[in-house]
């Protein structure tokens, strides 16, 4: 047995918020051989589990009474290669963005939007994690699990059995608390179709110059886009975008549309509406608002921060005020992407 058990382990370098807080139980999965010795330690069956990643989808508001295991599995691997399309699977612990450069260096394209999201690979198909048009369903193959009710036995999901859905999945709902994802399947191509059309992308191209733009090109294109707009989590605590975007039906939309035209919206499934949370929140106001140490992010509506000493209580009752403030405003509901704890 290779991880070692602490007790009242603190946890503000482990979650992006920087909220100070402490695990009852906490150890570091590095091996997924471990995993058998740890599913019958006693910390294990005292209490809840918390399984965490980068911290960087969590708002802790007090100690957790539990056991937190940082799951820190690594390795990234090919596992098939036609000349064109590759298969490579990455361990759930390694750095989401790191392993997206790791991709572009090897001249694989297809993750190339998703740059500089924080976070781990581990999270990246919980989270269906999103950017500037695509969604890692888009380039999944699969997801390779430990089912927790079965001694760890390896379950492998292909993309379909993930029922993924917008900031969803089967892992945040019937899967939840039985599957560990230990390693995600990408099937990439070396001759993929860049998507520059969403958000600010072709924009920063053509401020570059670049008429002709490689995957290498859209990645620094997007890093530059939220660079300027995001704050950095070693500098101002955050959890990225705090809010999903609403989607309503369309009468709905229709009506807030003639209410305000200038309301971004966007298609969704079954002849919904999506809009765009961060309008809605700066529309209202409150760009820059601060409640003490919590605040809205000032270039960034989306984002809420710990400006230093912020407890995560204080944290979910900005959250509050913004969701009563935009519900009283477009009657519209706000839904957070971090998980509350």
């Amino acid at each position: 047995m290779s991880f070692t058990l602490i007790s009242e382990h603190p946890l503000t370098a482990l979650n992006t918020f920087g909220i100070a807080v402490n695990a009852r139980h906490f150890t570091t999965l590095t091996e997924r051989a471990d995993l058998p010795a740890l599913l019958t330690s006693e910390a294990y069956h005292q209490g809840p589990v918390l399984w965490l990643g980068g911290g960087s989808n969590l708002l802790f508001t007090r100690d957790y009474p539990g056991l937190v295991v940082k799951v820190a599995l690594r390795g990234v691997q090919v596992l098939a290669d036609d000349g064109d399309t590759v298969l490579v699977e990455a361990a759930a612990g390694e750095t989401w963005h790191d392993f997206v450069c790791h991709t572009l260096a090897e001249g694989w394209a297809g993750l190339e939007n998703l740059s500089l999201i924080p976070g781990t690979v581990g999270a990246a198909p919980i989270q269906n994690i999103g950017a500037y048009g695509v969604e890692v369903k888009d380039r999944l193959d699969s997801v390779v699990c430990a089912d927790l009710s079965d001694g760890g036995a390896e379950v492998i999901l292909a993309n379909a059995d993930c029922r993924f859905g917008y900031r969803d999945s089967v892992f945040k709902h019937e899967a939840a608390g039985r599957l560990l994802v230990t390693a995600v399947r990408f099937r990439l191509s070396r001759h993929a179709a860049l998507k520059t059309g969403y958000g600010d992308i072709q924009r920063e191209l053509d401020a570059q110059g670049i008429a002709t733009p490689t995957a290498q090109d859209v990645a620094r294109a997007v890093i530059a886009i939220r660079q300027s707009k995001l704050p950095d989590p070693a500098v101002l605590g955050n959890a990225g975008s705090f809010f999903k975007n609403p989607v309503i039906d369309a009468e709905a939309a229709a009506a807030l549309l003639a209410r305000f035209p200038t309301l971004p919206h966007y298609p969704a499934a079954d002849g919904r509406v999506k809009l765009a949370a961060g309008w809605l929140i700066d529309q209202a106001g409150l760009k820059g608002y601060r409640q003490g140490a919590a605040g809205v992010h000032e270039k960034q509506a989306l984002v809420l921060v710990n400006h230093g000493g912020a407890s995560g209580s204080e944290i979910r009752a900005l959250a509050q005020h913004v969701q009563d403030t935009v519900r009283a405003r477009y009657g519209v509901e706000l839904e957070p992407e971090p998980i509350v704890l």
